[in-house]
């Protein structure tokens, strides 16, 4: 349902990251809501580049809250927090075993 005549129309951009694509894109085919994803994009890391209807920015919304799909705008940096805190979490749980090993190790 990429259709590029999304962006002739009244429109707003949308960043989504890539690791939310998969979902974004199958609701928005359920929906039936048409969309354009830019194909040829120099920078994907900082999200995927939708034109999407402004008629359909309520589903849109709802869509986003449902799935929990973090979105920007071109001007927003697109971030993803709770990435940030399963490494955190992953770094804490090494530090504690390294701690618990000197630990162990020391009292030997």
């Amino acid at each position: 349902m990429n259709d590029p005549t999304v962006k002739f129309e009244n429109h707003f951009k949308l960043l989504i990251l890539f690791k939310d694509k998969i979902n974004f894109e199958t609701e928005l085919i359920r929906c039936g809501i048409r969309f354009y994803l830019e194909k040829d994009q120099p920078m994907q890391e900082l999200g995927l580049r939708y034109f999407l209807l402004e008629k359909d920015q309520q589903r849109i919304d709802d869509i986003l809250t449902r799935y929990k799909i973090i979105a920007s705008t071109e001007t927003i940096n697109l971030v993803d927090y709770r990435d940030h805190f399963k490494i955190q979490k992953i770094y804490a749980i090494v530090a504690f075993i390294i701690i618990i090993t000197i630990l162990f190790i020391s009292s030997i």
